[in-house]
């Protein structure tokens, strides 16, 4: 007799315990997550959890604060 593991066919959470929210974005500045995804996560389908977990890499320039740059300070100058 083998020992199989019961093992569940579901999206993991992208959840890295950093659970701060983005005052002007609205995401999770952990992994990136509305609340409302954060919320519903647990009774979401499959499909939609593969979707978010694909649109989250491009959310991340939008917890960026650009402060000028190189073209800022020849501005100044």
């Amino acid at each position: 007799m083998s020992d199989t593991v019961w093992k569940r066919e579901e999206v993991e959470s992208p959840c890295v315990k950093i659970c701060v929210v983005h005052p002007e974005a609205r995401l999770c500045t952990g992994c990136l997550r509305s609340i409302d995804e954060i919320t519903r996560w647990s009774k979401m389908s499959p499909i939609e959890r593969r979707e978010i977990m694909n649109a989250l890499p491009s959310r991340a320039g939008q917890l960026r604060k650009r402060r000028g740059g190189r073209a800022a300070r020849l501005a100044q100058g």
